[in-house]
């Protein structure tokens, strides 16, 4: 791999800046880390009040080493470590890490020689990590680096870690050294002045030796090349699964916004829609992360969704097959010849269906006989082994069993082992062989469902996009019209035309002041109508009694129309009402929401799901991130929870979801086009059915308000 991170990772020379002969201080901690870790290359202490440091000679800086560096470790308070990094420049350096705080965390002048250090290390062409981090480790037995505080070096293994927090990497590699957990790179990434998860998100999936990528995450610097790089690497030539936990899952602050979008999104929906447009596997914990990684990196995953289950007591087989259901798993069918095999070494006592019951006292050869037939069923994708300890379990020589097995087999074979003491030889034999294994059943049903999670990822349908035209000149002059009046809020009288432009039908309206002006329009759009209050402070109509649907008649239009006026004044004498709209009512159709929400930093957030007044309540709704096409489009509308219902649910015809997908693609091109669009919501559009297109009921659109120059 010719890469700048090669020095970094891989080199041959490391310079510790600050290095101290005090123990307990960082400066000795981490010198002594790599002193100690069986490091392959030359180590250089720098502090120039320190003639040795641990029995090896010291330098005054940088530049007095006569040997040329790769890695510099910077442990210095900000305007040392800024002098530092000058004489790291000029003596040619290749790569920087600054393990010491004090910089952008703490704002003011720490971010002034943060943000200068970047600058130079960009100019220089030298990579940077941190500041604010706690170094970076490489077990490989060619290099042993533990340039970090933490004293422990972990195992060789195939996964590479990313952490934003050096205190959360202690307690992983603490939390891998209990589970037997090997790394191939272990990285913290600090304050990312300089290198940031996109930059090692390549690195490692270039990386022959990296199988799994962990990442614990709090904040992410988006860029919009993010997901079309991250999705190459999780589905591309070669994939490397991600993992991420991100920290901070709240909708804090949401409810404040004006629009049904704004108040149901949050930040955490714009975190889950990069994950799932790049193919991120997101996780709660950092448990579940690790019991992921250990499946993933085996790079055995199940064909299809079918599960057989394996296990010596009923009480465990029954919590597996409900999690195996939850995780969109199924029971497989078995085949007359895999029930012959089984019904052949089993006892008659034994459950021959799936899950198979090999009864408590079952050995070796039950379980290995067992295995074997279920695994060559062409009807099973993935097996999941369940042991419990009693009397008569031989622990070690059933999993001496399933390793044969495993070896031989393409097919994933997720175990759980449950207990402690009785099992830990057999569940040792296991993880030294690189073969899943849990404690609990649901835990060992949970991987396996992210398996074909994968498995549906990797073999995801890729349509052609849509080709279609809109009319972005007549879109730029009406947006610039309203921002140059001072509008800020549109609702369908004014908002409708910039519908129109990418797509969407509306129907005929007009505004009326009067009754009896409301009663004319009526007539001439044609019964039956819908009345809806027209005022920039009432944004959610029905809340004030501001709409009423299905008028047949003149007169019923009439007193509609007095009705609402009445209600509005009442309820809101405050709104400035600019009178009332007489809208022809849409044919019938399923109501569903479109909307968008932006986030500064990411861009906008399209919404979809099952609309009407109920939205926020019932929160039936889906994500993506803009720009999106067909394909994310089309996931989104087969994401929401009772797709059925647009699909031809008990013989109703199907809805016309081709001119949905195309609906949600202009949308997301008329916000991509007019990023001055703060917030909007289309709730309900009628979708028709097949053939028959969609039609905007309500709408709500919001501009951010342009800067005074």
């Amino acid at each position: 791999m010719d890469d700048k991170l090669d020095a970094i990772f891989a080199p041959e020379s490391v310079a510790v800046i600050g290095a101290s002969s005090t123990p307990g201080k960082v400066g000795h901690d981490i010198f002594a880390n790599i002193l100690k870790g069986g490091y392959k290359g030359t180590l250089y202490p720098v502090n120039p009040n320190a003639r040795s440091i641990l029995s090896v000679r010291c330098y005054k800086d940088v530049k007095a080493i006569p040997d040329p560096i790769d890695l510099a470790m910077v442990i210095l308070p900000p305007r040392l470590a800024l002098q530092a990094v000058d004489d790291c420049i000029e003596t040619g350096v290749k790569g920087i890490v600054i393990v010491s705080a004090g910089f952008k965390e703490v704002g003011g002048e720490g971010l002034e020689i943060e943000e200068q250090i970047a600058a130079k290390c960009r100019r220089a062409g030298i990579r940077l990590v941190g500041p604010n981090c706690l170094g970076v480790i490489n077990p490989s037995p060619t290099v042993g680096l533990n340039a970090s505080f933490s004293s422990r070096m972990p195992l060789k293994g195939n996964i590479s870690f990313i952490s934003q927090s050096g205190a959360l990497c202690t307690a992983v590699l603490d939390f891998a050294a209990d589970r037997g957990f090997g790394f191939s790179k272990f990285i913290s990434i600090g304050n990312k002045a300089d290198v940031d998860e996109l930059d090692l998100l390549r690195y490692y999936h270039r990386d022959p030796e990296t199988r799994v990528i962990m990442i614990y995450m709090e904040e992410l610097r988006y860029q919009p090349s993010f997901i079309e790089e991250v999705k190459e690497i999780t589905s591309g030539d070669r994939p490397t699964p991600v993992i991420v936990i991100k920290s901070g899952k709240t909708v804090a602050g949401a409810a404040a916004a004006a629009s049904h979008t704004g108040s149901l999104a949050g930040t955490e929906a714009v975190y889950d829609a990069i994950f799932n447009q790049s193919g991120i596997i997101r996780v709660d914990t950092v448990n579940e992360m690790f019991d992921l990684a250990i499946a993933f990196s085996t790079r055995k995953i199940p064909a299809g969704n079918r599960i057989a289950i394996i296990t010596n007591a009923g009480g465990p087989g029954i919590i597996a097959t409900d999690m195996t259901e939850i995780s969109g798993l199924q029971l497989a069918k078995f085949s007359p010849e895999t029930d012959a095999l089984l019904r052949e070494h089993l006892p008659p006592t034994a459950n021959f269906n799936n899950p198979v019951d090999v009864i408590g006292d079952a050995d070796r050869d039950r379980y290995e006989h067992a295995l074997d037939a279920v695994i060559k069923d062409p009807g099973v994708d993935g097996v999941l082994m369940i042991l419990t300890p009693q009397s008569m379990t031989d622990a070690i020589g059933t999993a001496e069993a399933i390793v044969n097995i495993y070896d031989c087999s393409i097919k994933p074979i997720v175990c759980s082992f449950m207990g402690v003491v009785d099992v830990s030889a057999g569940v040792k034999h296991l993880q030294d062989n690189h073969v899943p294994v849990y404690r609990f059943p649901e835990n060992a049903a949970k991987v396996m469902g992210k398996l074909y999670e994968a498995t549906q990822w990797l073999g995801r349908l890729i349509l052609p996009e849509y080709e279609l035209n809109f009319d972005t000149q007549r879109a730029v002059d009406i947006v610039r019209e309203c921002l140059d009046q001072g509008k800020t809020v549109l609702g369908e009288y004014d908002g409708n035309e910039l519908l129109q432009c990418y797509g969407f039908e509306v129907p005929a309206m007009k505004l009326a002041g009067s009754a009896a002006e409301a009663g004319d329009f009526a007539e001439e759009i044609g019964f039956p109508v819908v009345l809806k209050i027209i005022s920039p402070q009432i944004l959610h109509k029905m809340d004030v009694g501001g709409v009423k649907v299905g008028l047949d008649t003149r007169a019923e239009v009439e007193t509609a129309f007095a009705d609402i006026m009445e209600s509005a004044v009442r309820l809101r004498p405050d709104a400035d009402i600019k009178g009332v709209l007489v809208q022809k009512m849409a044919p019938p159709g399923q109501e569903v929401i479109l909307g968008v929400n932006k986030y500064p930093g990411f861009g906008h957030l399209i919404m979809f799901g099952i609309g009407g007044i109920y939205v926020e309540l019932f929160k039936n709704v889906t994500f993506k991130l803009a720009p999106i096409g067909r394909n994310n489009a089309r996931r989104m509308i087969r994401r929401i929870k009772g797709f059925e219902m647009l699909n031809g649910f008990r013989g109703k015809p199907p809805a016309d979801l081709e001119k949905l997908e195309k609906l949600l693609v202009g949308l997301s091109c008329m916000v991509t086009h007019h990023p001055q669009i703060k917030e909007l919501d289309i709730n309900p559009l009628f979708l028709h059915e097949a053939g028959k297109g969609a039609t905007v009921a309500d709408i709500i659109i919001t501009f951010e308000p342009e800067e005074k120059a």
